[in-house]
């Protein structure tokens, strides 16, 4: 099982990929469709047309990971959702990966802090 911090955000592209993707292939989608930095260490979600493959791309400080997820029954169920990019939260990813339809989870009301969000630098800064 993936085990995720709750503070990392967890992107989602609603539509259908082609799974022969890689690095480069996903990169581009990553790019094109979210609003978020590449080298983010956010965590970056694919499925196929079927639903019974799913792979999750992420920057960990000096390289891309990948992990894929084959079923051999069954389908991923993602949120249901007009937009091409969902952004969800590290139990609604391990819901999704354990089969948990997310339309039947009911949340219990929980206090949660509001924490402001640094910019993140996309470049290093050289020394002079």
């Amino acid at each position: 099982m993936l085990n995720l911090p709750t503070t990392t955000r967890i992107f989602v592209y609603t539509q259908p990929t082609d799974m022969r993707k890689s690095f480069e292939g996903l990169s581009g989608i990553i790019e094109q469709v979210f609003d978020a930095q590449l080298l983010s260490g956010d965590v970056f979600v694919f499925v196929n047309r079927r639903r019974d493959r799913l792979k999750a791309m992420a920057w960990d400080g000096d390289g891309f990971w990948i992990w894929y997820k084959r079923l051999e029954a069954g389908t991923f169920q993602l949120p249901s959702a007009s937009s091409v990019a969902v952004e969800l939260d590290a139990a609604e990813l391990s819901m999704i990966l354990g089969g948990i339809d997310l339309s039947s989870v009911r949340r219990r009301k929980r206090y949660r802090i509001a924490v402001p969000r640094l910019p993140r630098k996309t470049e290093k800064s050289s020394r002079v």
